[in-house]
């Protein structure tokens, strides 16, 4: 019963999202909803609009053994570099008219998937669970990508003011995520990782650790 209500107020903030991007036609959106019971998080949604405004919201644990509480949800800026890409990925993916779910059979289940864009001219989605769409597939890898980042922010402001000995370990599970190629940029929190940078009351290996992905980003010095 708790699942299933955190799962219908998620997807109704989702579409809350969507209906605020409806409702600024001047303002090209592009939305990307991902439905994954089991995974975690199980339920998430982004927002990223023309002007960088973006918002996301997930059902996301902080730690592993944690009940899914409130709904996680965050405003911030899109990297202007990001921002590029989704859009140029969206106008190659024909702004998802028409099916993209790849039907063949003995496709593993990854999740229901929906990409949706929308301006004063257009308003297009598509639904799907694997595409053979290289547009759509590198969209989804940056959307996956980006709520990993996301997540890992989330987590790690939160060790840093209530749990910092395990800032280490969780710092070093994101350096492995971004040598795997598995963040996105990860400018969108660096406000929390230069904090653990200046923090001399946490570990210098966590710091270093910090220092090393803002670095990464170039937002070391912003």
């Amino acid at each position: 019963m708790r699942h299933s209500t955190i799962k219908l107020l998620l997807l109704s903030l989702v579409l809350v999202l969507i209906v605020f991007a409806q409702n600024q036609p001047t303002t090209p959106t592009v939305t990307f909803k991902c439905d994954f019971p089991g995974s975690d998080p199980a339920h998430y949604g982004i927002s990223a609009s023309s002007d960088g405004q973006a918002s996301y919201i997930s059902d996301g644990k902080l730690t592993p053994d944690a009940d899914s509480g409130e709904a996680f949800t965050v405003d911030f800026k899109m990297p202007q570099g990001m921002l590029a890409q989704i859009f140029d990925l969206t106008k190659k993916a024909h702004y998802f008219e028409g099916d993209v779910d790849y039907k063949k059979k003995n496709i593993a289940s990854t999740g229901e998937k929906t990409l949706a864009y929308k301006d004063g001219q257009r308003s297009t989605s598509a639904t799907y669970n694997y595409s053979a769409v290289p547009a759509v597939q590198e969209l989804t890898a940056l959307f996956q990508n980006l709520s990993s980042t996301l997540e890992y922010g989330r987590r790690i402001e939160y060790d840093h003011r209530y749990q910092k000995l395990a800032l280490d370990e969780e710092l070093k599970r994101m350096d492995d995520a971004s040598s795997r190629g598995g963040l996105a940029d990860v400018t969108v929190i660096a406000p929390v990782l230069k904090k653990i940078v200046d923090d001399q009351s946490v570990v210098n290996t966590a710091r270093a650790r910090a220092q090393r992905l803002l670095a990464h980003s170039g937002a070391a010095g912003k």
